[in-house]
């Protein structure tokens, strides 16, 4: 089948695309946003061999350097979701903590515990009662 009829119909005479936009996959965004920092390789090539507008593979590499990994959260909510539990872990880790057993900690008891006493459960509080979370040196 000849494929180049059926892209032509979807683009107008200037080469502008006159379908409805495609929405990537999570690992798409990715991928590509990865392909793009191959050494020797161009968002503008990237982009085109993925059919992608450049412009918005400029942005999503933009959310993947500032650390946004949750661009590809699903929506706002679970992107702030994410932006805390992202947050407390790398405290825990500023605090030679493991993250992994802080955060068990952490979920084993912050449903008894009294919301006017969260600071004894702060990765910096953590880490002087229970030196077993530290990480290994």
């Amino acid at each position: 089948m000849d494929t180049s009829a059926a892209e032509s119909a979807d683009v107008d005479s200037l080469g502008r695309r006159t379908g409805p936009r495609r929405q990537h996959t999570i690992e798409e965004k990715l991928r590509i946003v990865l392909e793009t920092h191959v050494r020797g390789a161009s968002v503008a090539t990237v982009a085109h061999r993925h059919k992608v507008n450049p412009n918005q593979v400029f942005a999503w590499r933009q959310l993947y350097r500032r650390g946004l990994n949750w661009l590809f959260a699903g929506s706002d909510d679970g992107g702030e979701r994410a932006a805390a539990i992202y947050s407390l872990l790398g405290t825990a880790k500023l605090n030679n903590l493991d993250p992994e057993g802080y955060l068990r900690y952490v979920l084993e008891r912050i449903a008894d515990h009294p919301i006017n006493r969260l600071e004894e459960l702060l990765p910096w509080t953590v880490v002087e009662q229970l030196p077993s979370l530290r990480l290994a040196a």
